[in-house]
C-alpha cells in the first residue's frame, strides 16, 4: 500500500514523502495514529497543491527579505558615543544600539538577526552583517563617532 507521510518517521521517510509499506503496517499503525494517509489521487493532488502554496509563501518571504536587504544597505547608520582622546569608547556599541537605530528608521530587525561578533569599542566605520533569513544577509555600514563635549 502506498501512503503519504504526515510526519517524519525514522528509516521510512519525511513529511510529504510517498512510500510503499505493508498493508498491515499502514492500516494498524500509520493511518490510525495520523502518521500517514492513503496515497489516493485526491490526496496526491492535495499534497501537490499544498507544496505549491508553501513554495509561493517562501518566494514571497524571500522577496520581502531582498527588499529589506536593499533598504538596510542603503541606510547610513551613525552612532555617537563618548570617547577618549585615542578614539576608544567609554562603553561600547552593541547589537541593541544598532537594533534601536534601525527600528527608529522604520526597519524592523531583531537584535538576534544582527551578527555582531563582539561589541564595537572604538571610533570608526564597521561592516555589520544582518541575517534576514536563510541565504539573505545584508551588510550595514555602522559609523561610530565621538560625541561632542
Amino acid at each position: 500500500m502506498e501512503v503519504i507521510l504526515m510526519e517524519d518517521i525514522p528509516e521510512l521517510g519525511q513529511i510529504g514523502d510517498v512510500v510503499k509499506v505493508k498493508d498491515g503496517y499502514a492500516r494498524n499503525f500509520l493511518i490510525p495514529k495520523n502518521k500517514a494517509i492513503r496515497a489516493t489521487t485526491r490526496n496526491l493532488k492535495k499534497l501537490q497543491h499544498e507544496k505549491q502554496l508553501a513554495q509561493h509563501r517562501v518566494q514571497k518571504v524571500q522577496q520581502n527579505a531582498q527588499v529589506l536587504k536593499e533598504k538596510i544597505e542603503g541606510t547610513q547608520c551613525v552612532i555617537k558615543k563618548a570617547a577618549g582622546e585615542t578614539g576608544k569608547l567609554f562603553g561600547s556599541v552593541t547589537s541593541m544600539d544598532i537594533e534601536a537605530f534601525l527600528n527608529d528608521n522604520g526597519i524592523p530587525v531583531g537584535k538576534k538577526q544582527i551578527q555582531l561578533e563582539e561589541p564595537i569599542k572604538s571610533v570608526g566605520v564597521f561592516d555589520v552583517p544582518i541575517r534576514l533569513m536563510e541565504g539573505v544577509t545584508a551588510t550595514l555600514k555602522v559609523e561610530v563617532e565621538a560625541e561632542e563635549k
